[in-house]
């Protein structure tokens, strides 16, 4: 089986000679999701920026089985949706259905389609009341239901998200929960939240200075890197803790 994306020897360094990334390979399969750990600064949100080419390093990336290249960038960033740190990154329409059927109207699906599937993703993750509102009227939570309707209507294989639970209240971080719990896609989640990763991942990889040295199940990780809190019983407390 073709892996949904496939990355091999990949580096890069950035302009003021900083190494992001050295020399990582990864796999990500179909319907899988991992966990990506470490400490900031190791190089996690760089290596997501590879995936559908916001940046280019040295390296092979593949997605979908298509090389990430100039040529496929249009159909590559289809197959994968990134969801930012920050929501307002990606919310920039006078309202909510806008937004959310920029993507798809971008794609060249007929505006009426367009419109009807942002109605319809918007209603998956609870928010077809908010259509008419302005973006800057919502909650960090419902901000970020948004980001992922807009994702979605995307229709993408792989879902990427970069610290989701960060702003958001508990009952937010529940409901992001039972969300994703629920979407079939392949999912990549660099979080520093390992409750959360526990309740959603297969397994979890680890950066350290631009390089992955660990690959294996989340409390195998949790226990040989002592991540989480509190450090010698993360995996216990991430286990113990209910959404």
């Amino acid at each position: 089986m073709t892996p949904v994306v496939e990355v091999a020897d990949l580096h890069f360094q950035y302009e003021d000679g900083t190494q992001a990334l050295d020399g990582v390979s990864f796999q990500l399969q179909a319907s899988e999701t991992v966990a990506v750990l470490g400490a900031n600064g190791s190089g996690k949100t760089t290596f997501l920026l590879h995936l559908n080419g916001l940046l280019r390093g040295r390296g092979s990336v593949r997605i979908c089985g298509l090389e990430v290249s100039k040529a496929n960038l249009a159909e590559i960033r289809s197959k994968i949706g990134l969801v930012f740190q920050d929501s307002d990154e990606q919310l920039f329409m006078p309202t909510v259905l806008e937004d959310v059927a920029f993507g798809p109207l971008n794609m060249g699906m007929p505006a009426e389609q367009a419109t009807d599937k942002a109605k319809t993703m918007l209603g998956r993750v609870g928010m077809g009341h908010a259509c008419d509102k302005a973006p800057y009227h919502l909650s960090a939570g419902e901000k970020r239901r948004v980001a992922l309707a807009g994702v979605l209507a995307m229709n993408p294989e792989i879902l990427v998200f970069d610290e989701p639970t960060i702003f958001l209240d508990p009952p937010g971080q529940r409901n992001l929960l039972r969300l994703l719990q629920t979407l079939p896609q392949a999912k990549l989640i660099v979080t520093h939240d390992v409750a959360f990763a526990a309740a959603l991942a297969d397994r979890a990889i680890f950066f350290d200075k631009g390089k992955i040295v660990g690959d294996g199940s989340l409390e195998e990780i949790v226990k040989k890197f002592e991540w989480g809190y509190p450090f010698a019983d993360a995996f216990r407390y991430s286990a113990q803790r209910r959404f």
